[in-house]
């Protein structure tokens, strides 16, 4: 397991909070940061499906001044690439068939990964439908996997180990009418030993508990802080103590 992940999984109750730079300024973010600080969380996201280019960078540094907790991008495209991050999640979304998410961002976050030296965490990313299109879906025209079949969703995340990815992210999209299904994220801690990290419409501590319980190791939210503020984080990490 890498560096990065090792810190995140080390004790701590595995919630990951998200913050969109889209969505979110410097100021709005730190205070994120610290509040996620304060409320025992594992660590922080930082990534948008949208263009993001302009704010990724100094939103990502506010937010290490603010923390220590480890700080992970979670990026649209290679275009979002900051140093400002302890390690980058490199999504490749084999639950789609475009290739411009599953190998050419990647061609092209090379020169990147050749001037810095970040963390690079190879990452299956598999979208499930969680009742409405969402952002990703939009963006990478793809379609989602359907929530009620989680023997597709194992298929993908049991090739991806096969061709050497290091996590497996189940997402429902940013704002989705409903999370990722708990006997969907059972199947698949089942059939894979990979980090399993899992989000989309998770926002309430029942939510949570149940992601956790199911076997994710690492539970993201991010609408639910940004609709009820910094002060949610605290419940939903206390939700998985």
């Amino acid at each position: 397991m890498s560096t990065v992940l090792e810190r995140l999984t080390a004790g701590a109750p595995g919630l990951l909070v998200l913050i969109d730079p889209e969505r979110t300024g410097p100021a709005e973010a730190a205070a994120v940061a610290r509040a996620a600080q304060n409320a025992g969380a594992a660590g922080l996201l930082i990534g948008t499906s949208f263009d993001g280019t302009g704010r990724t960078d100094v939103v990502a540094a506010a937010i290490r001044g603010a923390s220590s907790l480890p700080l992970l991008l979670f990026p649209g495209s290679a275009a979002h690439l900051t140093a400002q991050v302890d390690a980058v999640l490199l999504l490749s979304l084999v639950s789609g068939r475009n290739p411009q998410y599953l190998i050419e961002e990647h061609v092209r976050a090379v020169p990147f990964f050749s001037r810095h030296a970040v963390e690079a965490i190879s990452t299956a990313y598999i979208l499930v439908d969680g009742g409405r299109i969402t952002a990703v879906e939009a963006v990478s025209q793809t379609r989602p996997l359907p929530a009620d079949k989680p023997e597709l969703a194992v298929a993908h995340a049991v090739a991806a180990r096969l061709i050497g990815m290091s996590a497996v992210y189940l997402d429902a999209g940013s704002g989705a009418a409903r999370p990722v299904p708990p006997a969907l994220i059972g199947a698949v801690r089942k059939a894979v030993p990979l980090l399993l990290v899992v989000g989309g419409g998770l926002r309430t501590p029942e939510q949570v508990r149940d992601a956790r319980s199911a076997g994710a190791d690492l539970v993201v939210i991010g609408t639910a802080v940004e609709d009820g503020g910094p002060g949610r984080i605290r419940e939903l990490v206390a939700a998985l103590a």
